[in-house]
């Protein structure tokens, strides 16, 4: 398999380095960890950077004033957005707006995608079902009323809920013998609406989406087969790519830590023990961003293979969410108590590594789901 990026993907993560370059997360303390309090809404100056560099129209086609690229771009700019923990929901935003793309009829296409490619309208994804257990499209349920389609149930922990314009909401249809799942592109504060405030492990305002007998105008609803499970395959590939930017970037961290501090008048870097537990967490990172390139790839191009793509996202999300957990955990251990400092960005990092490991849900779960496939699309 060949891993080289076009030119116009490395062109997307240049132009993402020149938008993230000003970020500092030093400069911004985590507000749960240091006052309690909740942070509130998402970098709009740098949102507008995203916009203007053409980062938030990356997956759009040129119709739509967009760059017509892929799921390896997308993922090469969340890298870089994940070394600064920027704060903007450009995962769920590009992702939402693709699948508006690729599935919704030409109306809704027309009307969302310019907007949304400059940033001026904000989209987000209801993605972690009622509990943040159970399957995402069983916690709402959708029936078709005459020209509207009628929501109720609840979605927990939306990100960026009291921010974004419209929430992709799966949805479960009982259709007689077959079940189906439609997204409906629902308006933060339309009638049968409503947020309920929650925080996330990062200090991030999250929201619990209640929809009571919701009515959402047909056209804003999807129900072309497939488009749940390929939008839900894109958020998990992209959370895969937060997770490896963010442990490159802790990795550096402990890298120049380690080659500063001294004991016995030599740099603890020089140390076995130290030593070793950095390569293992290098070799974590390696192997969270070869499954990651195969996961992308696999959703990008479509290729056809032994395994669905659910299978590469599988492999993905088990080594990203063991190896971001890794990564931080020997992070502060190797830099003491320094690493506990709520002056230094680490603890930052730390709490949003959490996050995403729970976002990513329980390695075990994946391997399991894995073996499953295997036994349905057996090699060889």
């Amino acid at each position: 398999m060949d891993f080289t990026f076009t030119e116009e993907q490395l062109a997307a993560a240049e132009a993402a380095r020149g938008v993230f370059a000003g970020v500092a997360p030093d400069a911004v303390p985590s507000p749960a960890l240091t006052t309690g309090a909740v942070a509130e809404g998402f970098d709009r100056e740098v949102w507008a950077h995203l916009a203007g560099a053409d980062l938030l129209s990356l997956l759009l086609d040129e119709a739509h004033g967009g760059a017509g690229l892929d799921a390896i771009a997308l993922c090469l700019v969340l890298r870089e957005s994940a070394h600064v923990l920027a704060r903007v929901p450009l995962l769920e935003h590009s992702a939402a707006a693709a699948a508006v793309q690729a599935y919704a009829d030409g109306e809704s296409a027309g009307r969302l995608l310019g907007p949304a490619g400059r940033g001026e309208l904000v989209l987000t994804v209801a993605a972690n079902g009622r509990t943040g257990h159970d399957a995402a499209e069983q916690a709402v349920t959708a029936r078709r009323d005459g020209p509207v389609w009628v929501l109720d149930g609840v979605q927990t922990a939306v990100a960026w809920a009291y921010d974004a314009d419209l929430v992709v909401v799966p949805a479960h249809v009982e259709d007689g013998a077959a079940d189906r799942t439609v997204l409906a592109l629902v308006p933060r504060g339309g009638q049968g609406v409503a947020l309920a405030e929650q925080v996330s492990t990062s200090g991030e305002r999250l929201a619990e989406l209640r929809l009571t007998s919701a009515r959402i105008d047909a056209v804003d609803v999807i129900e072309a087969e497939g488009a749940w499970e390929w939008l839900r395959a894109l958020l998990a590939t992209g959370t895969c790519a937060l997770a490896l930017g963010l442990g490159e970037r802790v990795l550096r961290m402990t890298s120049e830590y380690t080659g500063k501090r001294e004991q016995f008048g030599y740099p603890i870097a020089t140390f076995q023990a130290v030593a070793v537990q950095a390569a293992d967490r290098y070799i974590d990172l390696r192997a969270m961003e070869a499954t990651l390139w195969q996961a992308a790839w696999r959703i990008a191009t479509g290729a056809p293979g032994a395994l669905p793509a659910d299978g590469d996202v599988a492999v993905a999300k088990i080594w990203a969410a063991e190896g971001v957990r890794r990564v931080v955990q020997t992070a502060q251990h190797l830099h003491g108590g320094f690493g506990a400092d709520t002056d230094y960005s680490l603890h930052r990092y730390h709490a949003w590594a959490k996050h995403l490991e729970l976002a990513l849900g329980p390695a075990a779960a994946y391997e399991e789901r894995l073996g499953d496939l295997l036994a349905a699309h057996p090699l060889g």
